[in-house]
């Protein structure tokens, strides 16, 4: 089987493809899958805007403690009450 290459069609973002069109980069963003640079605007945009309304609550006194302080305080208290059963 030969290989000819005019058969080749480049794919977006290869060297042979059309140059008065931009190369797409993708973000790498480990769950979010390929997604376009562009985006990445938008989303500091929408971050920057969910820190503000948090700070604004915990101004107001809306401040809730975070899970993993609560796990660590409550493994920390059953340690305590085990320490003294176990350890006389």
């Amino acid at each position: 089987m030969s290989h000819d290459a005019s058969d080749d069609k480049p794919t977006t973002g290869d060297k042979g493809s059309d140059p008065d069109k931009p190369r797409r980069r993708f973000s790498t963003r480990i769950g979010k899958g390929l997604e376009p640079r562009s985006d990445k605007a938008p989303y500091l945009e929408r971050r920057r805007k969910k820190v503000r309304e948090e700070i604004e609550r915990n101004r107001r006194g809306e401040f809730v403690v975070p899970t993993w302080v609560l796990v660590v305080a409550l493994i920390a208290v059953i340690a305590g009450w085990a320490a003294l059963i176990l350890l006389p």
